[in-house]
């Protein structure tokens, strides 16, 4: 496994060994012991979704004591995997990092607590898995709004055509967005 650093820290992109013959592929999409000097997570939940082209899903978090850490991949399709830095006091404070997530590259994004995380789904269909430290806790979920000014995210889909959830198109900005990370 290959981890590389991001501008972001904490923020980190994994890159799984593939082996690959007549049959198929073969990787690791998670060893611990190969992980554990770069991810101190304990994933503890494994959440999967489906959406369809043009699909923009988030910006999510939750507030801590119920904030989870996330290691995300696609196992079908291609999505722009978008992660926002809110830990307050942070030099990166308020700027995202993005990179295309397929099944072909098969590349993973780790995404510390203290950050919002959302995807927008670049292929027809997509379905996303990802790992969680901790429980989803409805009470606690806070979210920042996908087109929040400040924050400059190309989502890399027409926003006009997006297909979002009425919860996310009304969240809030940054700004203004209830956040308890410390840095």
């Amino acid at each position: 496994m290959q981890v590389l650093t991001t501008p972001i820290e904490g923020l980190l992109v994994i890159k799984p060994q593939v082996f690959e013959d007549s049959r198929g592929y073969f990787l690791e999409s998670y060893n611990k012991k190969k992980l554990e000097s770069y991810i101190q997570s304990e994933f503890i939940q494994d959440n999967q979704s489906q959406s369809c082209y043009g699909t923009i899903r988030g910006l999510h978090y939750q507030l801590a004591p119920y904030s989870q850490a996330k290691l995300v991949r696609v196992l079908s399709g291609k999505i722009y995997d978008v992660a926002v830095d809110i830990r307050e006091k942070s030099p990166t404070f308020g700027q995202f990092f993005g990179i295309e997530l397929s099944c072909e590259n098969k590349t993973q994004l780790y995404v510390p607590h203290g950050f919002a995380h959302g995807f927008s789904v670049l292929s027809e269909k997509a379905i996303v898995f990802y790992k969680t430290d901790n429980y989803y806790n409805a009470a606690l979920e806070r979210g920042i709004n996908f087109t929040d000014p400040n924050l400059k995210i190309d989502w890399k889909v027409d926003l006009e055509k997006a297909i979002v959830s009425a919860k996310d198109k009304v969240l809030p900005s940054l700004t203004d967005a209830e956040k308890n990370f410390n840095f």
